[in-house]
């Protein structure tokens, strides 16, 4: 990578028509920049593999008045990050890492900017924010159906409403990723403390039984600290030896800026865990061979199909209801022991996934589009 990047190379040289895709961060005092660096190290092989220019650039150094700016590259042999003086980009991927972050005002207005910038393309310009991706699922027909009833969690009232429809609940932080913060709630009219909240701990779940909705609710605001909640219809989802499974789809725009699905994979709960999430005990598996042990083989290909189909579907009104521009989302679907597919989670900022050939497809995904993005920029420069 070094020898692409080499400091005595004149700028304009060393862009010669090349296409310059920078990964976009914020600064770290102690390790200079914030992000999953072997993330960021798979794309950059990949990108130069592609014959882009790619870098890491942070919120700070992004100034957008400037035909260059103070990036950072990946040395091989030190196996260390090194600041360089870089070409604008054209693409800039935002992997910003966390929401705090990007709520920061500097970086909102960066962002902002960037979106109204006429030299630069930035997709998926920040986080879901759990309600109004519901919301904005609701307001389609195409949609809706996939969605699980979601409400707001305002109040003993509301959640009163809710385990009145529903005696299986998930609740779920508006902003929460990975599983964190998900608590369940069971209702059995025929024990002697009827309510059981379980809540998702690190790798496995801590069980509570209450008397009466006026003491989980109590429970449950300590355990939610402030942060906002959404309640959500809980579904039985199908079981592979008595643990329950999810898909796990990325969703990505190919190289004719449409979107496509890279991979799909599954993910089985684990023994005492809420969710399916591996960081949280989850098991990664093959979908195809869970979906024949529940529903034969022949259902099973029917099924994946509508999964991706379904995905697809969600991904375009995502985009269309957010007014972003979007390249990637992962996406969490349920399928029920009936074989109804449901929506669950969408991901702006993608983890990477396990699964070799998904992650591998998904890194070119990036540069793919990303040249779909460059293309339609300089032909509307052109025809301007």
């Amino acid at each position: 990578m070094e020898s692409l990047l080499p400091d005595e190379t004149d700028i304009r040289e060393l862009r010669a028509g090349r296409t310059v895709l920078a990964i976009l961060t914020i600064d770290d005092d102690t390790q200079l920049f914030r992000g999953n660096r072997n993330n960021f190290i798979d794309i950059i092989r990949v990108g130069q593999g592609m014959g882009f220019i790619v870098y890491v650039v942070t919120v700070k150094n992004l100034l957008l008045t400037r035909s260059n700016l103070n990036g950072y590259v990946y040395n091989e042999e030190s196996e260390s990050w090194l600041p360089r003086l870089l070409p604008f980009p054209d693409i800039i991927y935002n992997r910003i890492p966390q929401r705090e972050d990007e709520m920061l005002p500097a970086v909102k207005q960066k962002i902002a900017a960037c979106q109204k910038h006429p030299r630069v393309r930035l997709f998926n310009p920040s986080f879901f924010n759990k309600w109004e991706m519901f919301e904005w699922l609701r307001d389609s027909k195409s949609t809706k159906p996939f969605i699980p009833t979601t409400r707001k969690l305002m109040s003993l009232s509301s959640l009163g409403q809710m385990m009145d429809k529903y005696s299986f609940i998930y609740l779920k932080p508006e902003s929460g990723k990975a599983g964190k913060g998900i608590m369940t709630i069971k209702f059995q009219a025929a024990r002697e403390l009827p309510y059981r909240l379980k809540i998702q701990e690190r790798k496995k779940s801590s069980t509570y039984s209450c008397s009466s909705i006026t003491k989980l609710w109590t429970r449950i605001q300590k355990e939610s600290a402030g942060e906002a909640y959404i309640a959500q219809q809980g579904i039985k989802l199908a079981s592979f030896n008595d643990r329950h499974y999810d898909l796990r789809v990325l969703v990505q725009k190919n190289s004719r800026g449409q979107w496509d699905i890279t991979g799909i994979g599954a993910r089985i709960a684990g023994s005492s865990s809420i969710t399916t999430h591996v960081p949280r005990g989850g098991m990664i598996e093959d979908p195809e061979k869970l979906l024949v042990y529940t529903f034969n083989e022949d259902n099973a290909r029917k099924l994946l199909l509508k999964a991706k189909a379904t995905a697809i579907l969600i991904a375009k009104q995502i985009e269309r209801a957010s007014k972003q521009l979007l390249g990637e989302m992962s996406m969490d679907l349920g399928i029920d022991s009936e074989g109804s597919i449901w929506f669950f989670e969408a991901n702006s900022k993608p983890m990477k996934f396990d699964e070799p050939h998904i992650r591998q497809k998904s890194l070119e995904r990036i540069f793919h589009y990303s040249s779909y993005l460059a293309r339609k920029k300089t032909s509307t420069a052109g025809g301007m």
